[in-house]
């Protein structure tokens, strides 16, 4: 061996063992870095001709763990979307109030009940009666205010979505730039961990927005799949971008390079994007749906026993919600039994007329006399020329109104010529909303009375737009239905082409008791895209009347108000009953009668017929036992996602311990390798120290 190679081999050593202290320095003085990964030097031995040549520095790599490194992303995907659920239920329950206060959201309704049972003892009191309509007005303010705030959280969902975007545009080109950096370092046996500690920290601050699988190649450089198939990074970024429904919230669509959209929540399985769809396209319009549920009915019963109730003088005009039909046809069919409208002297309160509407005959009989016939199509008329003068009936808009002259009232009475009226399971006065205590701008209560018979009233052409989806979420297909032309106008009709339409995910049906259109799957969910039906000229549409989805039926929360007149003048409350068994110039009401009172009282403990909403199943339920039910079940729900949190955040702990573990600087090892790459170093200067000593000798030979 000639004193050259001995020369070249040694200084491979001393550059070997240079490059390994160099290394062994930025791990010691990087020992508290956070996130920081220790370098491991790879060396090989040098041989030519079957004989050794000294010593290479193959790479300098990064002791990554890739196990830990797959965990520690998963736990992150995990804890991104179990954070975010959390924090939403955190801010959802928060709006109903403090359980444990004196005045929670789900207490107010017993706070008015108790009013009532008050006043069915003194009804005269008028700070008893203020009192009732202050409660009742701050109940009806605070479920707006709570449904508004729910759909701001809505909003805030979207608006974090379509900000996330940006987010994990740079996160995926930041990711893949340096990609390039890393082949290029390992090409040339340099160090690229530099650029791979930069990018493993991009790529953990992406697990946290989705779940995400990642591979590395050969050449050094990562290769991600989103989900469980979207490339993001592979020949270059991916390219995520918002696109807003006609809802007005955003799809979020995935481009991969050189591929075509795909629609993110269909593919991935965690991480924020996931929580914060959920939140926005789930949770949220569930509790907002349950909301709806709870109001409606709670305000359903107290109208119910209001309109079976009278206030004292009775009021001279009665007049009714809009129930959705602009045709009298539809209005006033399907009702069975009989109801009585009586005008009485306002000062007097004896009955002045009787009119029995008797709706399985078709007859009026005024003062027990002979019935005359009526049509449904032409109700009002038929009414107000029944009534002779004494009062007069209207129908504008889908609403009924009836008015006396001065000096008189209206009533209406069902117990006194059984059986009572009924459409839906509401009597006639009911139904019509003519003696509601609380108004609704809006369609608020979706028994329609319809059979498969009826008219369903919807112009032809007009096109309803569901998006259906999976239980988790994931979007399955869009549907669109159109109304059919005439003559196919009876409700079965549109049932069939709704069921032609969604079939092979569900069913819609008609309830034959309340005429409620209800669409059933146990594999599906259903929301609206658009709708573009109308009742006739100026109506409503077909997810309006019919409360089609979640959001939808959420809006009935905000219509709501207690009446103008009840809320200038407390004495307008119906507390008393009307009683037509009284002999002829007698009071048929009575100052100081409560029994309405009772009635409302009462109210809390009546039952209805709930449609599922949320987590909570559809069934008959009191109010008072739903308002249990809504409340556990957000609280459940929320405690459920704090478990969930807590739990994710555990796990993600102990993924980033272990990790560390096995990838963090052990200063020990570090300060033994330090002595052994020193000592390597020493060893390596002094053979090439002794080489050039024995090459000067034998140059002085030669000399």
């Amino acid at each position: 061996m000639s004193l050259t190679s001995i020369i070249g081999i040694a200084s491979s050593g001393v550059a070997t063992a240079q490059t390994s202290l160099r290394t062994v320095a930025d791990n010691i003085s990087n020992v508290n870095t956070k996130g920081y990964v220790r370098k491991i030097v790879e060396q090989s031995s040098l041989t030519s001709d079957g004989r050794g040549q000294g010593v290479a520095v193959d790479r300098i790599r990064q002791a990554a763990d890739a196990y830990l490194e797959r965990s520690a992303y998963t736990a992150s995907g995990n804890l991104g979307e179990a954070s975010t659920l959390a924090q939403g239920f955190d801010q959802a329950q928060g709006l109903f109030g403090d359980p444990s206060s004196d005045t929670p959201f789900f207490n107010q309704l017993d706070s008015i009940y108790s009013g009532f049972n008050v006043a069915s003892a003194s009804p005269s009191s008028g700070l008893g009666r203020s009192q009732i309509v202050l409660d009742l007005r701050n109940f009806l303010s605070d479920s707006a205010r709570i449904n508004s705030s729910i759909r701001d959280l809505r909003s805030q969902a979207d608006t974090q979505l379509t900000n996330n975007v940006d987010t994990i545009n740079n996160l995926l080109k930041g990711i893949s730039s340096l990609n390039t950096d890393i082949v290029q370092g390992n090409l040339t046996n340099g160090d690229a961990t530099g650029s791979e500690s930069l990018q493993r920290e991009l790529i953990k601050k992406l697990s946290s927005y989705m779940d995400i699988k990642v591979t590395t190649r050969t050449t050094g450089e990562v290769r991600i799949i989103g989900g469980d198939s979207i490339t993001l990074i592979g020949e270059g970024p991916a390219q995520l971008s918002a696109t807003l429904q006609p809802s007005g919230f955003s799809d979020i669509n995935v481009t991969p390079s050189g591929g075509s959209p795909i629609l993110l929540k269909n593919h991935i399985s965690a991480g924020e994007m996931l929580g914060l769809t959920q939140l926005r396209d789930q949770e949220l319009p569930g509790l907002m749906n349950q909301l709806g549920e709870y109001t409606s009915h709670a305000i359903e019963e107290l109208n119910r026993a209001h309109n079976a109730s009278s206030s004292v003088p009775a009021p001279q005009t009665l007049t009714g919600r809009p129930t959705g039909f602009l045709d009298q046809a539809t209005a006033f069919s399907n009702f069975t039994g009989k109801t009585t409208l009586a005008v009485l002297n306002s000062t007097t309160n004896a009955v002045v007329k009787t009119a029995v509407i008797d709706f399985t005959a078709g007859t009026i009989s005024i003062n027990g006399a002979l019935g005359t016939a009526f049509t449904p199509a032409n109700f009002a008329a038929d009414l107000t020329a029944a009534m002779g003068g004494s009062a007069t009936a209207s129908f504008t808009n889908g609403a009924l109104s009836v008015t006396t002259a001065a000096g008189q009232g209206l009533a209406f009475d069902d117990g006194n010529a059984p059986p009572a009226s009924s459409k839906a399971g509401k009597t006639f006065s009911h139904f019509m909303g003519l003696n509601d205590l609380v108004t609704s701008t809006g369609i608020s209560t979706y028994d329609t009375g319809l059979t498969t018979a009826s008219n369903h009233g919807f112009n032809a052409g007009g096109q309803i737009a569901f998006d259906l989806t999976d239980p988790t979420g994931q979007h399955l297909t869009d549907i669109t239905v159109n109304v059919p032309a005439a003559p196919a106008n009876a409700m079965s009709d549109l049932l069939t082409a709704l069921n032609a339409g969604v079939g092979a995910y569900g069913t819609f049906a008609l309830d034959p008791n309340t005429g409620r259109l209800n669409f059933s799957s146990t594999t599906t969910n259903l929301a609206i895209r658009s709708d573009t039906t109308q009742r006739g000229t100026g109506g409503v549409s077909m997810s309006a009347l019919f409360g089609i989805g979640d959001v939808q039926r959420s809006l009935r929360t905000d219509q709501y108000t207690v009446r103008a007149d009840i809320v200038q003048d407390g004495k307008y409350l119906a507390l008393a009953k009307l009683d037509l068994t009284v002999a002829a110039g007698q009071p048929a009401l009575k100052v100081g009668n409560g029994e309405g009172a009772k009635l409302l009282a009462s109210a809390g403990a009546a039952t209805a017929s709930f449609d599922k909403a949320g987590h909570i199943s559809s069934g008959t339920y009191s109010i008072s036992d739903y308002a249990a039910q809504f409340a556990g079940s957000l609280a459940r729900a929320s405690a459920q996602a704090v478990s969930a949190q807590k739990s994710a955040d555990a796990v993600n702990t102990a993924a980033e311990d272990r990790r560390s573990k096995a990838e963090d600087v052990n200063i020990d090892d570090e300060l033994i390798k330090l002595t052994t790459y020193q000592q390597a170093f020493n060893a390596s200067a002094r053979m090439v120290k002794a080489a050039g000593e024995l090459y000067d000798t034998l140059l002085g030979m030669v000399n």
